[in-house]
C-alpha cells in the first residue's frame, strides 16, 4: 500500500529546502567570481571594440564577452530552486514590466535630449568624440599595411 506519510513529506520537504540553500550559496559565488572577472574583462572588451575598429566601426568583441555573459548566466540558473518552492508562493513580478534596462533607456533619452539642445551635454559628447576619433586615427595610422 502507497500511502502518505506526513513525516516523510515535511523530512523531504526539509531536505530539499536545505539542498536548495546550499546550491544557492555554491551559485551566488560562482555568479560573484563570473562578475569580478567580468567587470575588468568588459571594459578591456571594450577598449578593444574602440581600438581595434574598423571603417569607423567598433570590433565585436564587447558583444561576444556579453554573448559568453549571457550564456554564463543562463547556466549558472541562480534561482533555479525556485520550482521547488510550495504552492501558494507567489511568483509573479513585484517590479513591473519594467527593469534596469528601461531606466538606462530612460535616462539615455534625457541625456540626448540634452545634447540636442546644445547644452553641457553636447560640449561632452562632441569632446569625447573627438577623443575617440583621435584614438582610432592614432591605430590606424601605426597599423603595418
Amino acid at each position: 500500500m502507497n500511502e502518505s506519510n506526513p513525516e516523510t513529506e515535511t523530512g523531504a520537504a526539509r531536505w530539499t529546502l536545505l539542498r536548495d540553500v546550499g546550491v544557492l550559496q555554491l551559485k551566488l559565488v560562482v555568479d560573484g567570481l563570473r562578475d569580478i572577472i567580468l567587470v575588468p574583462a568588459s571594459l578591456i572588451a571594450g577598449i578593444v571594440s574602440i581600438v581595434s575598429s574598423t571603417d569607423g566601426r567598433p570590433g565585436p568583441q564587447f558583444y561576444h564577452l556579453l554573448a559568453w555573459g549571457r550564456q554564463s548566466e543562463l547556466w549558472i540558473n541562480l534561482f533555479g530552486a525556485v520550482r521547488n518552492s510550495p504552492e501558494g508562493i507567489e511568483q509573479t513580478q513585484r517590479f513591473g514590466d519594467k527593469d534596469i534596462d528601461d531606466i538606462v533607456a530612460r535616462l539615455e533619452s534625457f541625456v540626448v535630449d540634452e545634447v540636442k539642445r546644445g547644452g553641457v551635454t553636447a560640449q561632452a559628447k562632441s569632446r569625447l568624440d573627438n577623443i575617440l576619433d583621435k584614438v582610432q586615427r592614432k591605430r590606424g595610422a601605426s597599423e603595418p599595411e
